[in-house]
């Protein structure tokens, strides 16, 4: 994997401000449009687990699949989650950042800040 990389979706405002920033620091990341090729399950709890977030907190709840696949309901488990994120890659937050320094979701994108290197 490379030094940065950014699960990207480029329709997305968040996650294109957050790779200007990225990119306006003087770095290229790999950039991982997972729409076009998405994670598996165990990569998105992974990438989950990197960040300290449980699937729910990683993905667009208020989306409206979200609700139509009834898993804002608060009894749907966390490997459920994985599964419909695994099938619906739609349903992940964005943009999701990896560096040596830690995994976020960098939601403002100034979050993505912290994580690059000097």
């Amino acid at each position: 994997m490379a030094a940065i990389t950014i699960f990207h979706n480029p329709a997305c405002s968040k996650s294109r401000g957050a790779l200007a920033l990225i990119r306006e620091a003087g770095h290229q990341p790999q950039v991982v449009e997972y729409l076009k090729t998405p994670p598996n399950r165990a990569e998105f709890a992974a990438l989950f687990a990197a960040a300290g977030l449980a699937p729910r907190q990683g993905m667009r709840s208020k989306d409206a699949l979200f609700k139509e696949l009834g898993l804002d309901h608060p009894a749907t488990t966390d490997a459920a989650l994985l599964d419909a994120l695994a099938a619906h890659p739609a349903l992940l937050e964005r943009p999701f950042v990896v560096t040596a320094k830690g995994t976020a979701l960098c939601r403002p994108p100034e979050a993505v800040l912290p994580l690059l290197p000097a």
